[in-house]
């Protein structure tokens, strides 16, 4: 899909959402995140919950783009693991205003943050993600932001016309929405429930209805129903595949995981969870044993 076939409008609300202002916070742990991967980095998005919700308690959900993988990790098995099976998701936190800030971010590079938005992408993992409000926690200059804007606008476009077919002859504005969330969310190892998908587009009601608006003005060629569910018939069970295989990658490239866990774990049992290096540096395979210790201190049952 190239950028002339994006509705202009729709460029306009993602400049919009893009040039709104990031809280101080998540800019803290956005340049925290950054200064792990140095001059590789060329923008940082912030999206999900804290987006919606603020990010007073919760996670910050951040995005690396940056423009070539072996730059942007000291390890090559790193960065061979990100070309192979994007993203890599890290933890960090940063401070602000004397309060420690967490974030869960992924790495990507730009270029396949571009095809991973579009239509040639079977899975919706990006496309899906990114037809949300995003904001632009940093960029290195405006023409990355340009073509951070239309990757962004085509996740729209490949979400709205993914989906479109399923709820063929309702009137409703948010139905397209709604279905493509929640047969996104099915193509995932997820536990979100089905009013999750509602939830996140009646926050936006206003702009997922004008989306709707400009999307329905130039129609795409008219796809099959049926064809439509088997295509997101194949998605699950692809995305569920593809799920497993970044839980195993995570086993060897997620870190300070064990941080956040161990901090998760206080907040909600008023209990300090002691951690040793080595479960610091492999979180998935020290799992077992820590599962273990909470359960022997009634932590968790």
């Amino acid at each position: 899909m190239s950028a002339s076939e994006i509705p202009p409008a729709i460029g306009a609300i993602v400049d919009a959402e893009l040039a709104a202002p990031v809280p101080a916070a998540v800019r803290a742990v956005a340049d925290a995140a950054r200064a792990r991967h140095g001059a590789a980095v060329l923008a940082v998005l912030f999206y999900g919950s804290c987006y919606r919700a603020g990010c007073e308690e919760g996670l910050v959900d951040l995005y690396l783009l940056v423009d070539r993988y072996r730059n942007a990790h000291r390890n090559p098995l790193a960065a061979c693991a990100n070309a192979l099976l994007p993203p890599n998701v890290y933890y960090v936190d940063g401070h602000h205003e004397g309060r420690k800030v967490r974030a869960k971010y992924a790495v990507v590079d730009l270029a396949g943050f571009g095809r991973l938005t579009g239509p040639r992408c079977f899975n919706p993992y990006f496309w899906a993600r990114f037809a949300q409000p995003t904001g632009l926690a940093w960029v290195r200059d405006e023409t990355v932001r340009m073509r951070v804007r239309e990757a962004l606008a085509r996740a729209i476009v490949t979400t709205y016309r993914a989906a479109r077919p399923l709820v063929a002859g309702t009137d409703d504005p948010l139905a397209v929405w709604r279905r493509a969330f929640l047969e996104s969310y099915g193509t995932e190892l997820r536990a979100e429930k089905p009013e999750r998908a509602r939830q996140i587009v009646e926050h936006f009601a206003d702009r997922y209805r004008r989306l709707s608006r400009l999307l329905e003005a130039a129609p795409p060629p008219r796809v099959d129903a049926a064809a439509c569910r088997r295509r997101w018939r194949l998605r699950r069970f692809q995305g569920k595949l593809l799920s497993v295989m970044r839980l195993v990658k995570a086993a060897f490239t997620f870190q300070g995981g064990a941080e956040y866990l161990a901090w998760k774990i206080e907040r909600h049992s008023g209990v300090p969870l002691a951690l040793t290096p080595w479960q610091k540096r492999h979180p998935v395979l020290a799992s077992a044993s820590l599962a273990w210790r909470l359960y022997r201190r009634r932590i968790i049952r």
